[in-house]
């Protein structure tokens, strides 16, 4: 017969009731968090460094290192094959371009340091992306982190232009950049772009009115820091990226976006003057770049120019890697500039080399010639292609799901706003890492093995 003691004792419980849904959240969680991880690392300052020739590497490029790293790890314990054809095909291409252009660079050191970076950019971590995404929910969870990295990085952005603290922008501190200071006053653009290209797509999901209503009004105030960051790449790249979501999504659904997002654009500019009159300037420089550039736009049509004389002289194989820098005086103009003037947000004047050509293509082709840029864009241009059947594939289906909507106009859009933006820009800087997560958020999409795992609806 038991004691008073025993009677009153608890019944030993084999866990607590509220760790025990938490533990099979958190195991099924867990080889998504180093992606999630990557993306979050960007919303720490960013340390000022020197603007030396070196890579300037941050603590989102050590923790893709680690996705690498666990994707590996993954494959070997899984004992399964980690890739389809399709995207070992896709991927293997950049690889034997990148190869090609390090041993016929005449700089064995730089050009290694260069393969490296173009290797974990283009090849490493998308895989490792493509190989840890599981099915849709998982591709949701990456671009929600997109969207907040977006909205804390914009939301500084403001603050800059509000309280004049920002980068040096037509003589005043008013350029947002977040905390990717003067030197990379592209970063918070990139990061802004991604978030409201994510925001807009998962707006298109079915069935989940809270998730669409919110990333309605994220689309909607992601709109403000884009046009503070005065990026006219980014403009113009966030359009072309919107665009195709929203033609992707429905053509009258796509139409009467338009005409709504122009009627609230007519009242706010026209009606209430919303909009200063430098943003009006920047917006109105994009048509006339041609008949009257500036001194940043003299700089990069020079460099383009130099570029393709670049090509001209190897066409095959190019300068090298890391190679542009040190031809670039031989075959540029005497229109070029020495450099780009920075100063604002927390740091003092500084004069920016000028060592790339603001053309991630015209990069590409000088420096590993024809057959580097057939085996990197080519990559690109198959990932879309794949993207789109697939999309097409899923739409023809009578009982295809319709939650996987959002995740193909994530996946393209995404894809699309990349492949234009690198029409005014290139790799570099610490926003560099997202195009990594972006290529393999595409390539789970085109050519990712979705018949190994059954997507699993959000309650």
């Amino acid at each position: 017969m038991p004691t008073a003691d025993h009677a009153l004792a608890p019944p030993p419980a084999s866990a607590p009731p509220l760790l025990a849904p938490l533990t099979p959240a958190v195991r099924r969680a867990a080889p998504l968090l180093p992606v999630v991880a990557v993306v979050a690392l960007l919303a720490l300052p960013v340390p000022s460094g020197g603007t030396g020739d070196g890579p300037q590497i941050t603590v989102a490029d050590v923790a893709s290192g680690l996705v690498v790293a666990l994707c590996v790890l993954t494959a070997v314990r899984s004992a399964r094959r980690p890739l389809t054809r399709a995207a070992a095909l896709l991927f293997g291409l950049p690889v034997v371009g990148v190869t090609v252009a390090a041993c016929a660079a005449p700089t064995g050191g730089a050009a290694l340091a260069g393969a490296a970076r173009y290797l974990q950019v283009f090849v490493l971590v998308p895989l490792a992306v493509l190989s840890l995404l599981r099915d849709g929910r998982d591709v949701r969870v990456v671009a929600w982190a997109f969207v907040g990295l977006a909205g804390w990085q914009g939301g500084l952005g403001v603050h800059q232009y509000v309280t004049g603290t920002g980068a040096s922008y037509m003589g005043e501190d008013i350029r947002a950049v977040g905390t990717f200071g003067p030197t990379d006053v592209m970063g918070m653009a990139t990061v802004v772009s991604f978030g409201l290209v994510c925001a807009l797509s998962l707006a298109f999901r079915d069935g989940a009115p809270r998730q669409r209503a919110a990333a309605i009004t994220c689309a909607a105030l992601l709109l403000v820091p884009l046009a503070l960051s005065f990026s006219r790449g980014a403009w113009i790249a966030t359009a072309a990226a919107c665009g195709a979501v929203l033609v992707l999504s429905g053509v009258r659904r796509a139409l009467r976006v338009l005409l709504a997002a122009t009627a609230a654009a007519v009242v706010l500019v026209g009606g209430f003057g919303v909009g200063s009159q430098m943003l009006q300037q920047r917006l109105g420089s994009i048509t006339d770049v041609a008949d009257a550039p500036d001194q940043s736009v003299t700089d990069r049509y020079t460099m383009w120019a130099a570029s393709l004389d670049m090509w001209r002289e190897r066409p095959l194989t190019g300068v090298g890697l890391k190679g542009f820098p040190e031809y670039r005086d031989s075959h540029a103009s005497v229109a070029l500039s020495s450099g780009s003037d920075t100063a604002g947000a927390g740091h003092g004047f500084a004069r920016q080399p000028l060592l790339s050509p603001h053309n991630m293509y015209l990069l590409i082709l000088s420096e590993q010639g024809l057959l580097g840029l057939c085996a990197l864009a080519g990559c690109w241009v198959g990932l879309l292609a794949c993207g789109l059947r697939r999309w097409a594939r899923t739409r023809a289906l009578p009982a295809a799901p319709g939650d996987r909507l959002d995740c193909a106009l994530l996946a393209c859009g995404l894809l699309v706003w990349q492949l234009v933006d690198f029409l005014y820009a290139d790799i570099g800087g610490p926003s560099t890492v997202l195009t990594a997560v972006v290529l393999g958020v595409a390539a789970w999409w085109g050519v990712g093995d979705h018949t190994r795992r059954r997507e699993v609806p959000t309650p």
